[in-house]
């Protein structure tokens, strides 16, 4: 690989000290512009407090639209589900669709994707996922922060916090040298609780052994004929399970020398667009993207597999046979890396039996869903039918810190419950809870973690968040 190599105990460069520009002060930071920290500003403006967000990219989505991760994700209570060959979505059976279990800013954001064209419901249709277009995703996130007066610092890559026993603010690593803003409460969305970590939270990283779920590199394909595909689908139908397979013609190519994939099978999505699918088939194993050397490889690898899997698709699989990569993630797709240890870790257990929790902001469905970490194979185990697990404030409230509130994939939580709780749909959920979080604290002049607990789910289900009857009774 043309790259640096990982240095080995080589010696340290002393820098000299650098100072910041105070760039700006307000009630609510947010770091990170994905799902998570979409949910977290428009929470917290709602909830009446003054609003920055900073972003490391020069556009809003994060995975959605940096990785292309598409589509989201069902966010409804799982039915006995049966396969419609041919398709490219699983579909429920005739008992109808379980009850969506995330709402607020998520329904705002699909409301409004809809509207323009920029994503088809979830429907029986759809398998209940929902396709979406990146571009179009892109800007109705940002119509919807700048209509509700949310601020934002685009290019700006969080390096250190202002504070020393609370976090004050957070640093940033921009064009314009360091730039520093203030805030009474900091919600971290990064993904790798970067701002946690530098505030001393204790964190954990991937399954017992320390290793995390595969990377993958997204990519869309055009000029795919749809018919011809479901056609070869109608007549081979052991080769094709509602969004994956082609495990035969996998094997002829990797007998052939022409495909080298740590998977056994080829994964693809419908999207808004007829003649286009999303491609969710790169696997690069054993790396971490928090370590600056695996992503470097990582890119790399996922690239090169991104063009032996167009070529596959091109010459073995009806309905390809003109296609071409018309887009691929800014960056590689990553599912994994640090967790924060917080004042409680949810668990498979508490995921797999729909555990309720008191303190509950958000819920989810979505099954527990492990990429093996070390090649081919996917565990999935599901939640029992129309049933959906609360995640509990305290999930987001980092250990050894205070003045600071984490959402996304970085909540606290075991590898295995991490593998349910990563997913858009649920990471906007938590990110708007913990928007609301930060601004109720704001307001009051309280740690995050003093607030009553009725007083955030009241407010979450003011914003139109879904949270469980009993919780909306007494709230």
């Amino acid at each position: 690989m043309p790259t640096l190599k990982r240095p080995d105990d080589a010696p340290t460069v002393e820098l000299p000290p650098r100072q910041a520009v105070l760039a700006g002060d307000t009630d609510v930071l947010v770091v990170g512009g994905g799902p998570a920290g979409l949910g977290a500003a428009l929470g917290a403006v709602q909830a009446g407090a003054r609003v920055i967000l900073a972003e490391r990219y020069g556009f809003l989505g994060g995975n959605a639209t940096a990785a292309l991760v598409m589509p989201l994700m069902s966010f409804h209570t799982q039915m006995p589900t049966k396969e419609r060959r041919g398709a490219t979505t699983l579909l429920p059976t005739d008992h109808g669709p379980g009850e969506a279990v995330v709402g607020g800013v998520l329904a705002t954001l699909l409301t409004r994707l809809v509207g323009v064209g920029g994503a088809i419901p979830p429907t029986l249709a759809t398998g209940y996922v929902v396709p979406f277009d990146p571009e179009w995703f892109k800007l109705v996130a940002l119509d919807l922060l700048d209509e509700a007066g949310v601020q934002l610092l685009f290019h700006a890559f969080a390096s250190g916090i202002l504070g020393d026993n609370k976090v004050e603010g957070v640093v940033f690593e921009t064009k314009s040298g360091p730039l520093a803003i203030r805030a009474k409460v900091t919600v971290d969305c990064t993904g790798d609780a970067d701002v946690a970590v530098q505030a001393g939270t204790p964190t954990e990283v991937g399954r017992i052994d320390g290793l995390v779920q595969p990377m993958t590199l997204m990519f869309r394909m055009a000029e795919f004929h749809r018919a011809a595909f479901e056609q070869y689908v109608k007549d081979n139908p052991a080769q094709w399970r509602g969004v994956h397979g082609l495990w035969d013609l996998v094997r002829k190519a990797t007998e052939a020398g022409e495909l080298k994939l740590p998977r056994e099978d080829i994964l693809f999505f419908a999207t808004p667009h007829e003649g286009e699918v999303s491609v969710n088939s790169t696997r690069v194993t054993r790396v971490l993207g928090t370590d600056v050397w695996d992503l470097s490889y990582a890119e790399w690898m996922s690239r090169r597999q991104m063009r032996q899997i167009a070529e596959f698709l091109r010459r073995y699989v009806p309905g390809f046979e003109k296609s071409y990569v018309m887009q691929s993630g800014v960056n590689v797709g990553v599912r994994e890396t640090r967790r924060i240890v917080g004042d409680y870790q949810l668990t498979a257990d508490d995921v797999l039996s729909a555990r309720k929790f008191d303190d509950a902001i958000a819920r989810g469905a979505y099954p527990v869903d492990i990429h093996n970490p070390t090649g081919t194979g996917t565990i999935l185990k599901r939640l029992p039918p129309g049933e959906a697990y609360d995640i509990p404030l305290r999930s987001l409230m980092p250990r050894n810190a205070e003045g600071l509130v984490v959402a996304g994939r970085c909540i606290s939580g075991t590898h295995e419950a991490h593998s349910s709780y990563r997913v858009m749909p649920i990471v906007m959920a938590t990110g708007q809870a913990a928007g609301v979080t930060a601004a109720l604290a704001a307001r009051c002049g309280a740690r995050p973690r003093q607030l009553a607990v009725k007083d955030v789910q009241h407010e979450l289900l003011r914003q139109g968040a879904s949270l469980r009857k009993e919780l909306l009774k007494a709230a």
